[in-house]
């Protein structure tokens, strides 16, 4: 029998609710608005230098050097949604693989997470702080759009998500 592993999560929020800016390591997600506004950020790691930017560049870790933690990465999404929308989908490495949500008005989304977080996997949750791309570097002078620095950071004191085990029947093939 071949076991599938994932996890479904709901998350409801006041305006102005937040889930601050997270990653999905390794994970392909499916969220879905079920009712409300919202507001998406959404990255992916940038794996080569547009050849829009500096030539001196050849990779992010030339420049991450200064700042331990840092990479830089592209905007995915950064809009406004309200249900009904259609289900957006992250993928192990792009789709917008590192998001925020910022509530608008009251709403719920409904998540499914496949494989789930699991550290000893290599699939740990972690949260980012953005800084604008000219921020690490005085190699760049100006602002490139669709860019920033993410910094990984400690999980806000203020975010608490609450989980529970499935407790209903046995879900079989």
């Amino acid at each position: 029998m071949n076991v599938i592993s994932f996890r479904l999560g709901s998350f409801a929020y006041r305006h102005p609710g937040v889930i601050p800016l997270h990653n999905h390591p390794g994970m392909t997600v499916f969220s879905k608005l079920l009712f409300g506004s919202m507001h998406v950020k959404s990255y992916d790691w940038v794996t080569e230098i547009p050849s829009s930017m500096d030539k001196n560049v050849n990779s992010p870790r030339d420049v991450t050097g200064q700042h331990p933690g840092s990479r830089l990465a592209k905007v995915h999404i950064d809009s406004d949604f309200t249900a009904p929308c259609s289900t957006s989908v992250l993928y192990p490495a792009a789709g917008g693989n590192m998001h925020s949500f910022r509530a608008l008005s009251p709403s719920a989304i409904l998540d499914v997470l496949g494989p789930p977080y699991s550290d000893p996997d290599g699939r740990h949750c972690a949260y980012y702080h953005e800084f604008p791309y000219t921020r690490f570097s005085e190699l760049f002078q100006e602002e490139v759009e669709g860019y920033t620095w993410l910094e990984e950071r400690e999980r806000p004191e203020n975010f608490i998500v609450v989980g529970a085990e499935y407790g209903g029947p046995q879900i079989e093939n």
